[in-house]
């Protein structure tokens, strides 16, 4: 890439995370409605029927993603990131309209929640290569010595999505009685989601491709590409363990704390959309500290730090939040919780591209990506519910959070192990003085 000066850069960070916004944007809105969602697609004998048919559907969208992220990411690695990127916003804007549009049970009958189901799909198969399309190209861009600074704000700007739906949500509840927020008002941050697509693509178009896609002298085909992520298994299953910690922290702190708020501690919208807020914010600070962290100290130590803090402190966190539910306490909780993800993520998605070989890196990284999605954080609210119900116990969410810890501890100390053995059979480190994960 041809761009210099730090203007610039800032400039073609905001053109490619931009997609990212949108889906997370709409992946939040339909969490945080979720209750109004399932009574006007999903009306069931219980509410808690109704809530599980409705994260059913939510997760069913990343069932999607290790498809898109084969195909599409594929595609990627063979085209362009240019191209390919606006390939996965157009999907994703398909599916985003078609949620924000579709009547409700009571006009068309069983066809609502089949249409909301198929726009979860679409959204799915775009995101199944867009976090991976956006971080490879930060990745490629990025100034020597500072590539974990430069791909932290792919997740830093799913963090301004959240805040942005939040403060909406906010403004929306404050405005309408709840009567009119249940009937027809949750439709509105959705309809604004579908607003800002032309704006979207207008600032994607304008970017350029990356100077190492450019380079390079021979591009796989797309059989090739599919041969070696079969060859590379190994370091797609072992990426996919180190997500885990960072995708279902994510969506437990995001996606299910205005649900968990709301139902389970019996908190306000109100006091559950400020302290997504909060989170959101503290996400958007942690990301880029740990992840310019991460460039000085090394990606090992910062993700075994805060993997295992995950694992030892979740629990007990959750359990006196409970116990002794409110507003400021369930504040406290989630940055804490905040912290820990931000700190973790802004080491780990950098490690993941360093980890995947370079001809496959859109498709090796957006595969580990979905499937740790697909299999386990995408399903966190709905596991997140049925552990309260199957145990009685509020805190039980906990215990898929400090699984997902100690996924993420486990994964680091597999991932660097094969990588300290490979560099002793003479493989070849990754590039660029602070690109050493191993370390």
């Amino acid at each position: 890439m041809t761009e210099s000066g730090s203007s610039s850069k800032v400039a073609t960070v905001l053109r490619v995370t931009s997609g990212n916004f949108l889906e997370m944007f709409d992946f939040f809105l339909f969490g945080f409605y979720a209750t109004y969602i399932s009574k006007a697609f999903f009306p069931a004998g219980s509410e808690s029927a109704g809530l599980m048919l409705t994260f059913l559907t939510f997760g069913a969208g990343f069932l999607m993603r290790p498809l898109g992220a084969v195909l599409l990411g594929a595609y990627v690695d063979r085209i362009g990131r240019r191209q390919g990127l606006i390939v996965t916003l157009s999907i994703m804007a398909c599916g985003t309209i078609l949620i924000a549009f579709v009547p409700g049970y009571a006009t068309i009958g069983l066809l609502a929640p089949v249409l909301v189901l198929v726009g979860r799909l679409l959204q799915g198969f775009s995101a199944g290569v867009e976090l991976g399309g956006v971080s490879v190209y930060l990745a490629e861009m990025a100034t020597p010595g500072n590539k974990g600074f430069y791909v932290a704000w792919q997740s830093a700007s799913q963090q301004v999505a959240i805040m942005v739906a939040a403060a909406i949500g906010y403004l929306l509840n404050r405005a309408l009685p709840p009567a009119d927020v249940a009937a027809w008002g949750w439709r509105v941050p959705f309809l604004i989601g579908c607003m800002i697509v032309p704006f979207l693509f207008y600032i994607r178009r304008s970017l350029e491709e990356t100077g190492e896609f450019l380079r390079r002298k021979h591009r796989l085909s797309m059989p090739e590409i599919f041969g070696s992520l079969v060859r590379n298994w190994g370091v797609v299953v072992l990426g996919m363990l180190l997500v885990v910690m960072t995708t279902v922290s994510f969506y437990t702190i995001t996606v299910y704390t205005p649900t968990f708020g709301k139902s389970v501690l019996g908190l306000t919208d109100t006091d559950s959309l400020l302290v997504t807020f909060c989170v959101g914010l503290s996400n958007f600070v942690w990301l880029p500290v740990m992840g310019a962290l991460s460039d000085r100290v090394g990606r090992k130590p910062v993700l075994l730090v805060f993997s295992a803090l995950t694992l030892l402190t979740a629990y007990p966190a959750l359990a006196w939040l409970v116990d002794a539910a409110s507003f400021r306490n369930m504040l406290l909780v989630l940055l804490w919780l905040s912290f820990l993800y931000g700190s973790y993520n802004g080491a780990m998605v950098v490690a993941l591209t360093e980890v995947v070989p370079a001809e496959v890196r859109t498709a090796g990284f957006s595969l580990a990506y979905a499937l740790a999605t697909a299999l386990f954080g995408g399903f966190t609210p709905l596991v997140s519910t049925w552990l309260i119900e199957a145990t009685g116990n509020r805190a039980a969410p906990a215990f898929w959070l400090a699984f997902a810890g100690a996924c993420g501890l486990a994964a680091t100390l597999l991932v660097h192990r094969e990588r300290a053995t490979g560099l002793a059979g003479g493989a070849t480190e990754p590039s660029g003085p602070r690109a050493r994960p191993a370390r």
